[in-house]
């Protein structure tokens, strides 16, 4: 019985890891859809799309389903997605905010409204929770690809204002309004980016006990598993 128990575990975490792997290949292909209907679609001549292919890429997502997303675009010519944003609190009164890409508004509201308070917490109105946030340019490049002493030079000369050292890939910072002008500059010496979003960055981080923590990732793991999600801001550190 050990055995098979052992065995229960590994399937449920492969079903488990190929869930999230079909959840994020979703969400890219819906930016990339997205990106294409709102802008040209050569890379070349739109940042927005060109930097969710590369997204997609960084993920290991097939050439054919990034070349289907594109031609979503036309075929879909009547779904008009929006970006949206909704902000709350979640357990612990930890504030979060929620970016979302979605057709139907109503049935994303209700969704993370039904999230919120099965998990403690609560939808807020617009500026509820975002004034505990800033918003940044991220541009994550691999270590792979330049070592640390050429990304500094190469990001203070690029316009950014902050380069940051991560495990396994640099973090270039800048304002917001500036980033495809950043990546553009990086791009005359980098090919390969792992992303290029807007962040919103806590102002003020809060850590939670190791109780707290479970119920947490319960509540980010619901929230991410909803198909118009497609980023989930916090002010926890783990």
């Amino acid at each position: 019985m050990a055995g098979h128990s052992h065995w229960a575990g590994i399937k449920h975490k492969k079903g488990r890891a190929d869930k999230l792997r079909s959840n994020l290949f979703s969400k890219l292909s819906r930016e990339i859809t997205v990106a294409a209907k709102l802008g040209d679609k050569d890379p070349d001549m739109n940042p927005r799309l060109r930097s969710a292919i590369q997204s997609a890429k960084s993920a290991n997502m097939p050439k054919d389903n990034i070349q289907r997303a594109i031609d979503k675009s036309e075929l879909n010519s009547d779904s008009n997605y929006e970006n949206i944003r909704y902000e709350g609190f979640g357990p612990n009164n930890i504030a979060v905010i929620v970016e979302t890409l979605t057709d139907n508004k109503n049935r994303t509201a209700s969704n993370l409204r039904t999230i919120f308070q099965k998990n403690g917490g609560n939808l807020g109105t617009s500026g509820s929770a975002s004034h505990n946030f800033n918003q940044v340019g991220i541009i994550k490049i691999p270590k792979s690809e330049i070592s640390d002493e050429k990304i500094f030079e190469l990001a203070a000369n690029s316009g950014a204002n902050e380069y940051i050292s991560k495990e396994g890939f640099h973090e270039i910072q800048c304002e917001k309004s500036s980033i495809y002008t950043v990546k553009k500059n990086l791009e005359k010496t980098i090919s390969n980016f792992i992303s290029t979003d807007i962040e919103w960055i806590s102002i003020n981080n809060v850590k939670l006990s190791s109780t707290s923590k479970e119920d947490f990732v319960n509540f980010v793991d619901n929230l991410n598993e909803d198909d118009d999600v497609q980023n989930v801001f916090t002010n926890v550190i783990l």
